[in-house]
């Protein structure tokens, strides 16, 4: 089964680079284009995986984080800020739930960059399956209980 990833982004040039990249790579993406947006995907549709900007309109990135790992349907979700933002605000980030930061700017730059990108997202799903509790299926919690 393939694995969902919602992508938070405003810019349309990031927006359609990140959905390429991630399209190649086998995976489901679903977009965002502001933190509201965000938020009401992440509730509806519980993806594996959630990539986050920062600067957005309306709710800022970092508001968006700490709604995520506040609220129980989305706390568990992985979150990895992609921003163009300096990551000298990386370890606050983590500190309030992040899994990871990369610099967007670096997908952008060619085959390196995206095999960067690549790596930190396998490597944070990879995490995020070990860490679950043996026996716990993925789906929504309503999914498992029948509702």
């Amino acid at each position: 089964m393939k694995k969902t990833i919602l992508l938070v982004e405003d810019s349309k040039v990031q927006k359609l680079a990140g959905e390429k990249i991630l399209h190649r790579a086998g995976y489901l993406v679903l977009l965002a284009s502001d933190g509201e947006e965000g938020l009401r995907l992440a509730r509806e549709s519980r993806p594996d995986l959630i990539l986050l900007d920062l600067r957005l309109p309306g709710i800022e990135g970092e508001q968006v984080l700490d709604v995520l790992k506040f609220d129980m349907q989305t706390r568990s979700i992985p979150v990895v800020i992609v921003s163009d933002l300096a990551p000298t605000n990386t370890a606050k980030l983590k500190a309030a739930g992040a899994a990871g930061y990369f610099e967007k700017s670096r997908f952008l730059g060619g085959e390196e960059g995206e095999t960067a990108f690549m790596e930190l997202i396998d490597g944070v799903l990879r995490e995020s399956e070990a860490a679950k509790p043996a026996g716990k299926a993925s789906a929504p919690l309503a999914r498992r209980q029948g509702a």
